[in-house]
């Protein structure tokens, strides 16, 4: 990205899902594009506005809207789902509609109000070969050749999901990033730990990769799942506990159907001096 238009005000808004948080630019109608400093800056809790990832809102030929992902660390981020969620979310509240179509680097993402407050959205089918992960070399991404035999999932980024036998007893500070930069993870990888607490039913903590411990992530949420499934831990329909609360997802035959709450915490802007001291 490159700074462009940062001498004007930026309007944005600041989102959650679970505690996953989000800043939230809308571009359909033009704008600041920002660089990879100013990603960062805005991300910073102390001197900006922080955020676990960035979505921005573009307009789409195809779809409602083409939705882009950034880390805190400034990167791309392929997926997104609870920033997915909450962009629907606000969508449908915009528009007056119960569904809608995203486009993000995973592809047409079906959206849905579920009732109750709730938002679903169909994050796509999971990918398994070790290629589409991606993994460094050829191998079965069931269980990896890594203490703990993780497993390998594809959600549009990439996931490395280890069962435990008790993810709370996990030093995700220091667990979390010595596997994110796992040499069999040429682009990185979030890191999930997981054990069962019931039939159909996961704890689960995250590192999300570019970012670190977050409270909630629904491609993590989806990864997890669909791991536990392949390993017979659990059926396609599960209910996953996360540091900031509970969301659902169903590996169905037209994809993984992701369920949970969103929030819309308050609209601000960003005055034109912080984006041109951000864009320095």
């Amino acid at each position: 990205m490159r700074d462009t238009g940062s001498s004007s005000p930026l309007p944005f808004m600041k989102m959650h899902g679970l505690g996953n948080d989000f800043v939230v630019i809308d571009r359909r109608g033009g704008g600041a594009v920002l660089s990879e400093d100013s990603v960062r800056r805005i991300g910073d809790r102390h001197r900006g506005v922080g955020f676990d990832q960035l979505a921005v809102i573009e307009t789409d030929p195809d779809a409602d809207a083409r939705l882009v992902f950034y880390n805190a660390d400034g990167s791309l981020s392929g997926a997104c789902g609870n920033a997915t969620r909450c962009v629907a979310r606000h969508l449908m509240n915009e528009t007056g509609r119960s569904s809608l179509m995203l486009r993000t680097e995973r592809g047409l993402l079906a959206c849905a109000d579920a009732g109750n407050g709730l938002t679903r959205v169909n994050m796509g089918q999971p990918l398994l070969d070790w290629a589409d992960v991606p993994l460094a070399e050829a191998m079965e991404t069931l269980e990896l050749p890594i203490p703990g035999a993780p497993t390998a999932t594809g959600m549009g980024n990439p996931h490395c999901t280890f069962f435990v036998e008790d993810a709370e007893a996990v030093d995700l500070a220091s667990f979390g990033p010595a596997h994110e930069h796992h040499p069999l993870f040429p682009e990185r990888t979030n890191v999930q730990v997981a054990h069962l607490i019931g039939k159909d039913h996961l704890r689960m903590r995250v590192w999300e990769r570019g970012t670190g411990i977050t409270l909630a992530s629904g491609s993590s949420s989806c990864a997890t799942a669909v791991a536990a499934a392949r390993r017979g831990l659990t059926g396609r329909g599960v209910r996953i506990d996360l540091d900031g609360g509970t969301i659902h997802i169903d590996w169905r035959e037209d994809g993984v159907h992701m369920t949970g709450p969103t929030a819309h915490v308050f609209d601000g802007v960003f005055t034109a001096a912080f984006l041109g001291e951000a864009a320095r």
